[in-house]
């Protein structure tokens, strides 16, 4: 048993999947998008209790107030009431919005997660964060509530593009980075495949180095924040780009260029060597093909920073590398300091 919950992992987590259905629901609903629904439900059906569907639209852009009334529409038409359990079969958004979604419905319905995502396994699946989209900005509402029990399947990864896969590497890269100096060594010098890792072993790992964190603090008031490393421009980078179909970020992408600036951010604070910048910049440059950032694009990302949920009176507040292994939270990071971060990432594209 893990802090934040009930978490099991392998061929294990169908076969407590199953104990779990055993309880006595009066209702039983599993939210899908179009992908879940043809990917991941058909090697669930035959163990899920009887259960009605509900089907949403698959992305970040659809992470909104909008689906949300959606699910609850169907839940109320359904007569759901308190004794009922929410199935939440996807990726980071179905989780995060599932989770918002039953949190409020009279006041706190169970629900469940099944990620299908590299992503969702490694950090999304963890920590009771719930939440949608607002205003274009990324997780502007929403709220902690933990999940009755999460079985990760490693299984289900087979079923995920490329692209989708290395979107939840970043997360693992960013794991490694803040609390795993060996294993990210490990990885910068072996370069292995992405279809050659380990994954049962890479999730395990990554599933109790965040637990571990958010065990001493549950509520992102300290040390959790140090799982928002480069996130902070990550997150405004998404939000500027969200909707543009030629250039819209996965998430795990975006995150990748708020590592190498962020990075940065943490060198010229002093807190990383130069050769650990180098090394940082360099795995994740291995791995992620990024775009550059368009430089008429910078105001409107920076008025995006400072809605992060980490500015405080009206300075933003960064969680940097302390040395790699290890981190460092709420630095002020001055505005021109963010700037001159952005155009390194870009020069590195050259």
């Amino acid at each position: 048993m893990h802090p934040t919950g009930q978490i099991f992992i392998g061929e294990n987590a169908l076969k407590q999947l199953t104990q779990f259905l055993t309880h006595p629901f009066s209702n039983c609903f599993v939210l899908v998008d179009e992908n879940t629904l043809k990917h991941g439900y058909p090697h669930l059906q035959n163990i899920l209790p009887p259960h009605q569907l509900i089907q949403i639209q698959s992305g970040e852009l659809h992470k909104t107030l909008a689906t949300c009334a959606f699910i609850w529409t169907k839940l109320t038409e359904a007569n759901a009431d308190r004794k009922s359990l929410l199935i939440n079969l996807g990726g980071g958004v179905i989780g995060d919005m599932g989770g918002f979604a039953a949190a409020c419905y009279k006041r706190g319905i169970q629900f469940i997660n099944i990620p299908t995502t590299l992503l969702a396994m490694v950090d999304a699946s963890v920590g009771g964060k719930t939440g949608i989209d607002f205003k274009g900005f990324k997780n502007q509402i929403g709220l902690f509530a933990e999940p009755s029990g999460v079985f990760i399947h490693p299984g289900f990864l087979v079923t995920l593009p490329p692209r989708q896969l290395l979107s939840g590497f970043a997360e693992v890269i960013k794991h490694y980075l803040i609390a795993d100096k060996n294993s990210f060594y490990q990885i910068l010098n072996l370069k292995p495949a992405i279809n050659q890792l380990n994954w049962q072993q890479i999730i395990t790992q990554n599933v109790n180095i965040k637990s571990a964190i958010v065990a001493h603090d549950p509520h992102e008031n300290g040390s959790r924040k140090a799982l928002n490393f480069g996130h902070t421009i990550g997150h405004a980078v998404e939000s500027w780009l969200l909707g543009d179909e030629e250039f819209a970020l996965l998430h795990g992408e975006a995150v990748a260029i708020g590592m190498i600036a962020e990075s940065y951010l943490s060198q010229k604070k002093g807190l990383l060597l130069v050769e650990e910048l180098t090394s940082a910049t360099q795995l994740i440059l291995y791995y992620f093909n990024l775009p550059a950032i368009d430089t008429e694009a910078i105001p409107g990302i920076l008025t995006l920073i400072k809605q992060d949920k980490k500015t405080e009176q009206h300075t933003t507040q960064f969680t940097l590398l302390h040395g790699i292994g290890n981190y460092a939270v709420n630095n002020a990071v001055e505005e021109g300091l963010i700037v001159e971060s952005l155009y390194y990432y870009n020069s590195l594209l050259k």
